[in-house]
């Protein structure tokens, strides 16, 4: 196996954690089983999780196979605030009686915006409205009375109260994106309809406030052209340019032997040169990420340690981040679709929950979403909260979506119930979605009657799911000419499973410097998916069938960050 270099951990003692663990070559074509890992060890002294942490710990940011998720969060995980109360949504006429409340609910929000924001009340009572609420502004919370007192009840899709939206072939990009409750600044919203949504989902990036020069995974200090442009506090955007050999993407996938030898031209040819197709936007990588210092005139410090290198011949740059919102939450209500039946994959109008697209540090907290397409999504999002919410009502396509570039994002504390119509044929459930450069994305203390680990290509990587109970009878997606499952450190922490289906959830034999650990509830080892890369990975399974006393990965990191 080709070395793994690391500046405080060897390869000898990044593999040697004892009989709980095993390096998942490819010589067989998959991870050895845990058992045969057992008859190689001499002793013990203790379980993979704790000796992962400790090395962790050594040089956080810099761990080869374990993602650093520590920062994942509003605030880089502080607890969301709670505003005062500003105005109330029936101050503006909404009545809890079969009325129409669509433009009462708008101008509450846009009076507490256009005057500095705060909480907009929405009382106890079930509201119909018929398109969606727009959370333009900063700093504005819609709150309700409670999960069981307050019901905003959507009478019609996107497609009816809002807009179509398809793709030549048809497809629906509500079936991805798109909230009846929807965080996104007007600026972003009138650009992305001028343009039919054609590939116009990101950041709507400013001014290049200074080059980068090159630096080290898990540096936080950065040499710059110039800082005369930067503030401490401010939130830039990092980017960085994959270059036509595609090795910033190979990068990301952990540099393992193999990403020599996948075909990324065909594979994902707009990654490399951003010549159509729907993820055109990934020809560059792009981080938002706060300035914590200016040092001197050419240095700056971040609040984040660098996710990857940025090497020579990878043009890196600092933006400013564009009209965005940000401080603002929707908190202790329901979102009840009208009940209408799911339709086949990739063709649904848009019966969707909450949506947070290119904005950052924001919340939803509270928060069940009923009869959906989309539950909750995060698309372009950045150190996003979603705690203490559910999915339910009839079957959903994604329960959760994190995709196009959306960065330290957390989702905790959350449920799927079980439909109560289920899947129909011609459709899919994904579950926990990961995808497209995504990346410091947590889903933890989860509780899944639907759905799997769904990690739907275009490279996401340093991503963790941890102490997480499900069923698992979902499906992965995502078409192959959008790039590789997996980009390396994927972290599958903690996970059980009731109905003995192991699917997506061990990915050892994958995911490029990957870690699957403390699987319970299945023996088998095998994704069930197909490989992108051949050769040797350099993932690592572990404490296989097993509790860990390392038992939730992130707040384990956040005890030590």
């Amino acid at each position: 196996m080709a070395p793994i270099t690391h500046p405080a951990i060897s390869r000898r003692r990044l593999f040697g954690l004892g009989a709980s663990a095993t390096v998942a070559t490819t010589l067989a074509g998959a991870a050895r089983p845990a058992r045969a890992a057992a008859a190689d060890a001499v002793s013990q002294p203790r379980d993979a999780s704790a000796e992962l942490l400790e090395q962790w710990r050594e040089a956080p940011g810099c761990h080869p196979l374990v993602p650093d998720v520590s920062a994942a969060g509003y605030r880089l995980g502080e607890r969301p605030p709670t505003p005062s109360v500003v105005t109330k949504v029936t101050d503006f006429g909404a009545r809890p009686d079969g009325t129409d409340c669509t433009a009462a609910f708008n101008a509450a929000v846009r009076q507490a915006g256009e005057h500095g924001g705060g909480v907009v009340l929405i009382p106890p009572g079930t509201y119909t409205l018929s398109g969606p609420v727009w959370m333009h502004w900063s700093g504005v919370v819609l709150r309700g009375a409670g999960r069981e007192s307050t019901v905003l009840h959507f009478a019609c899709t996107l497609d009816d109260g809002y807009r179509p939206n398809r793709q030549s072939n048809g497809n629906s990009r509500w079936s991805w994106t798109g909230g009846q409750i929807w965080f996104v600044a007007p600026e972003r919203r009138a650009r992305s309809e001028a343009e039919d949504y054609a590939g116009t989902e990101g950041w709507l990036l400013g001014d290049v406030l200074a080059e980068v020069g090159a630096a080290s995974r898990g540096q936080r200090t950065l040499v710059v052209s110039d800082t005369s442009r930067l503030t401490p506090g401010d939130m830039v955007v990092l980017e960085c340019q994959n270059p036509p050999d595609a090795s910033l993407l190979k990068h990301l996938a952990g540099d393992v032997p193999g990403t020599r030898d996948y075909d990324w031209p065909r594979g994902a040819p707009q990654l490399v040169t951003g010549s159509g197709g729907q993820y055109v936007q990934y020809a560059t990588l792009q981080w938002p990420v706060r300035v914590e210092a200016v040092v001197g005139e050419r240095g700056v410090r971040l609040a984040q340690p660098l996710k990857y290198d940025l090497r020579p011949g990878w043009p890196a740059r600092l933006r400013a981040i564009g009209p965005t919102v940000r401080d603002a939450g929707v908190e202790h209500l329901t979102v009840r679709n009208e009940l209408v039946p799911q339709t086949a994959h990739n063709k649904h109008p848009g019966s969707n929950g909450v949506c947070f697209q290119a904005v950052h540090d924001c919340w939803a907290r509270d928060v069940r979403v009923e009869n959906c397409d989309l539950g909750f999504g995060l698309t372009t999002a950045k150190s996003v909260t979603i705690t203490g919410v559910a999915v339910g009502g009839r079957a959903a396509h994604h329960s959760f979506a994190c995709r196009m570039q959306s960065n330290d994002n957390l989702v905790e504390d959350f449920e799927i119930d079980r439909f109560s119509v289920p899947v129909p044929s011609g459709a899919v459930h994904h579950g926990l979605n990961l995808e497209g450069l995504s990346a410091g994305n947590v889903y933890r203390r989860g509780r899944m009657a639907e759905g799997t680990f769904d990690t739907h290509r275009a490279l996401p990587f340093e991503n963790a799911r941890t102490d997480i109970t499900l069923e698992s009878n979902g499906r992965v997606g995502g078409s192959a000419a959008s790039g590789p499952l997996f980009g390396a450190r994927m972290a599958h922490w903690n996970v059980r499973i009731t109905n003995g289906r192991q699917y997506a959830v061990t990915i050892a034999d994958v995911a490029p410097r990957s870690v699957t650990l403390g699987v319970q509830g299945v023996d088998d080892t095998s994704s069930g998916l197909s490989r992108d890369f051949s050769g040797d990975l350099e993932s690592l399974l572990a404490d296989h069938g097993s509790a860990p006393s390392v038992d939730d990965l992130y707040a384990a990191q956040r005890r030590h960050h």
